[in-house]
Order: structure tokens, then sequence, then C-alpha cells
């Protein structure tokens, strides 16, 4: 997978700010983590050069943060489905997916954000459910679809 270009991301920290779009500083998190330690100077000024370090895969990150933000869904972690939401759009803007930027822009944020993420797993043709027990992936279906958790009623959170 082709990643943009270090000008790039440069360029699209700086617009962040600039929108106050990121106001936690979540998708910049993942972006700067993609920039080697010049460019990086741009927009960040570590104290110490040897405290950087840069994330070179980028694809294998996605796909952890993809597990870690359905396991926060399936938590019911609203900050953190949030932020989980937000680094994930990013990292598919990083890998050059417009497609599904856009994709989980479309639906709303019912559930956690649980179509939001479906629509990033479908767009790289992930697995969604595939890793989950028959509980999980039933719940996890539902709440794509907007619907509670539980059919009987949810105790953790969900809201119809």
């Amino acid at each position: 997978m082709t990643i943009r270009t270090q000008e790039e991301i440069v360029t699209r920290i700086w617009a962040l700010r600039a929108d106050r779009g990121d106001i936690f500083g979540f998708r910049e998190e993942v972006l700067v983590e993609a920039l080697d330690l010049d460019h990086a100077r741009q927009v960040i000024a570590p104290r110490h050069p040897s405290e950087w370090t840069q994330r070179v895969d980028h694809e294998t990150y996605a796909r952890d943060y993809l597990r870690f933000a359905i396991g926060k869904i399936l938590d019911h972690r609203s900050n953190s489905a949030s932020r989980s939401v937000d680094k994930l759009s990013e990292l598919a803007w990083l890998l050059g997916r417009d497609d599904i930027v856009a994709a989980m822009d479309h639906p709303g944020y019912p559930m956690y954000g649980a179509p939001k993420v479906k629509a990033f797993a479908d767009g790289f043709a992930w697995p969604f459910l595939d890793d989950l027990d028959g509980d999980d992936r039933l719940a996890l279906a539902r709440m794509t679809e907007g619907q509670q958790c539980d059919p009987q009623g949810c105790e953790r959170g969900c809201a119809d």
C-alpha cells in the first residue's frame, strides 16, 4: 500500500490545525507518526530527537487498530470509540484511500461509530465480524445497523 508523501502529511496536519477539526489531536497523532524526523520538526518540536519514533508499517497498524476499535465499540466505550473512528479515518487518508474516508463520513455516528468502522473494514476488504464469537458477532452486527447490541435491551449504554 502506498502512503501519502511527507509533504502531503505536513500539509494535512496544518489544515487540521487551521480548521480546528481535531481538537484532541487524535488524527494528528496518526499523521505525525508517519513523518520522518525532518518533516516532524516542521509540525512539532520534540525535546530530544532520540525520543522520536516513526511508524513504518501503517497497514499493520491500521489492521491492529481496527481490532482495537471493534473492542471499544463492543465495550460501549464512547470516548475511546470516537477516538478510534478519528484514527481509522486518518489511517485511511494516510494510506491514500479517499474513497474509504468518504464512506466513513457518510453514515452517522450511532452505536459508538460501528457503521463508520464497518465502512473502514469493508473499504479495505478486511474482516469485521470474522474474529468474533457468536454473541459479540451478533451484537456488533446489530450495532452496525444502528440497533441496540441486545434485542432484549442493553444495560451497558446502547440507545435506540
